[in-house]
Parts: structure tokens; C-alpha cells; sequence
């Protein structure tokens, strides 16, 4: 490691890091208002040099600072290549906190505040992500919620992508066509009903389309037995672009036309078929490092495009 940063420092190029609050918050149970910048912060840190810290953003991306000054190479430039909020899949992933997040965190990431460790200094931060990732693995719900926009093109929620931390809805995005109002949902209206039965074409359906809101703390996790089976049938309606076919399980299940979504938890449509390979499950593991992988290979890039 002591290599490569001495690489990146000879090239003039910076680490490129990857900071996802939520997370370490929820796991160190700070709480999400400690995740990023606040008017009134819940929880105040001092290290052992008198530097205060309030949010885990600015704790997390000085941890890095502190670290390279540790290895010998204290004015690397840090670049936060990935930044983000989910909006589901997780307690207290949802619409409001993402806004509320970003809200803060803009104006502080392009003012010349700085860090306790690098006071004055702007910090280059990239937004994680435009869309939903549902290829992501399911190990961990929330990390297919990133994405800023809805399917059909319409921002979830506010976010100021000049920093200037106003109350704005970023541009539609325009051309999105998407499938008829159609969804398959659960029916008990079967001879000889089986819930053993039911709950196997459940598990079939989340093993080949994308459940995540079901999740503990997702925007679904609330729903009655009925309604639950039937989000799992959509999903994997919605993942096969409707066809009919793809809504039986067994005899469980029926094509409607009355849209089944509940208070906070939607039941999508999805966008008419293009090239898309629309859902494929992941291997357990399988992009547990991609992140880190990533953000390594993007740093050996630029080192290569500056020799």
C-alpha cells in the first residue's frame, strides 16, 4: 500500500475513496442525523489532537487523511469518489433523509470550510448514483436504492446539484416510456389452498426479481401476508416485462388492472423493454469488493493516463 500511494503522490493523482455514512452510523448506533452535516448535530467527537467532529462524513474522510499522513504522503489530494444516501432497504434509508442529507452536505463539500485536517480546502465529492442498481447484491437491501431517480425519470426527492443547498427538484428525465397499468398480484381464490405452497412461489419469485423493499426497515416491510406475496409476484411480473406467462406461481396469482400499491410502499411498473438485461441474481459475494476494487483501479488509471 505504501507503494501505491507513493505511485499516486510521484503522478500528482489523487485517492479516490468511497464514504456511505448510513451505514456505520446504523451499525455504531450514533444514529442517521450524525451521518453527514447538520444545523443541530446530535453527537459531537473530539480526537485524541483536540479536533471536533460533528457528523461521520467529515470523521470518515479524515480517517483517510489521518492514514496517508501515517504512511508518508500527508498532501495527497483525497477525492470522495462515491458519496450517497438509499432510499430504501434499510431504517431510515427513505426520501426525507436522502433530501435532508444531501441537503447539508453540498454546500459543505463545496465551501472552502474544510475538514479539521485540512481546513480551507474544498472537498471534491461525486454523487452515488443517478438510478437504482438492481444487479447489486442482496446482502445488503439498501445498495440497490442509491440512485437519485425513480424508473420513470421523476426525482425522488430535492437535491441542489449546483451546492447551493436550495429547495429545488432536479430536471425530469424526459422519454421514458412504461409498460400498461398492469400487476400481478396474489389470490386465495384456489381449491385446495396451501400456504406452505405460497410461501415457495414467494421465495421463487424474490430469488429471480428484486425484493429489497421487503426488508427490515424497507418501505414494504409493513405489508399483510397477502399484499407481502403479492410485491414479490409483481417484481417478478414487472422483471419480465408483463408477460402473462410470468404471472401464474402455481395458480397463486392473477393479472389486475387496480393498482395495489399501499401508504409508502409502491408497487412498480416497469418501463417498456429495450436492451436492458433487466435482473440478473448475483452471486453471494460476488461485488462484496467491487467498490473498493473500483476505487483502486480508477487511481491506478489516473496514474497511467499522467505518465
Amino acid at each position: 500500500m505504501h507503494g501505491f500511494l507513493r505511485q499516486l503522490e510521484a503522478n500528482k493523482a489523487p485517492l479516490i475513496i468511497e464514504l456511505l455514512p448510513i451505514y456505520q452510523v446504523i451499525n455504531k448506533k450514533l444514529g442517521i442525523d450524525f451521518a453527514g452535516p447538520s444545523d443541530k448535530p446530535s453527537h459531537v467527537i473530539e480526537d485524541v489532537n483536540g479536533a471536533v467532529y460533528t457528523d461521520y462524513f467529515t470523521v470518515l474522510h479524515d480517517s483517510f487523511v489521518w492514514a496517508i499522513k501515517k504512511a508518508g504522503v500527508p498532501d495527497l489530494d483525497v477525492v470522495v469518489g462515491a458519496v450517497g444516501w438509499p432510499t430504501d432497504g434499510l431504517p431510515g434509508a427513505n426520501t426525507s433523509s436522502a433530501e435532508h442529507f444531501y441537503k447539508h452536505l453540498l454546500p459543505y463539500v463545496t465551501s472552502n470550510k474544510g475538514t479539521p485536517m485540512r481546513p480551507g480546502k474544498p472537498i471534491d465529492t461525486y454523487i452515488h448514483a443517478l438510478t437504482d442498481e438492481n444487479m447489486n447484491a442482496d446482502y445488503f437491501p439498501f445498495a440497490r436504492h442509491w440512485g437519485i431517480y425513480r424508473t420513470n425519470g421523476e426525482p425522488k426527492y430535492r437535491i441542489d446539484l449546483s451546492g447551493q443547498g436550495r429547495d429545488i427538484f432536479p430536471t425530469k428525465a424526459n422519454g421514458i416510456m412504461r409498460m400498461p397499468e398492469r400487476w400481478c398480484v396474489y389470490t386465495n381464490h384456489v381449491k385446495g389452498f396451501n400456504k406452505s405452497a405460497v410461501v415457495e412461489q414467494f421465495k421463487i419469485a424474490c430469488r429471480k426479481a428484486d425484493c429489497t423493499s421487503l426488508a427490515p426497515g424497507g418501505s414494504c416491510s409493513g405489508l399483510s401476508f397477502q399484499n407481502n406475496v403479492s410485491y414479490a409476484f409483481n417484481m417478478y411480473f414487472q422483471t419480465k416485462f408483463q408477460d402473462e406467462g410470468a404471472c401464474s406461481f402455481g395458480g397463486y396469482a392473477v393479472v389486475v388492472a387496480e393498482d395495489p400499491s399501499t401508504d409508502g410502499c409502491v408497487f412498480p411498473v416497469e418501463v417498456v423493454k429495450g436492451q436492458q438485461d433487466n435482473y440478473r441474481p448475483t452471486k453471494s459475494g460476488q461485488d462484496r469488493l467491487f467498490a473498493p476494487i473500483f476505487a483502486f483501479l480508477l487511481s491506478v488509471l489516473w496514474v497511467l493516463l499522467n505518465c
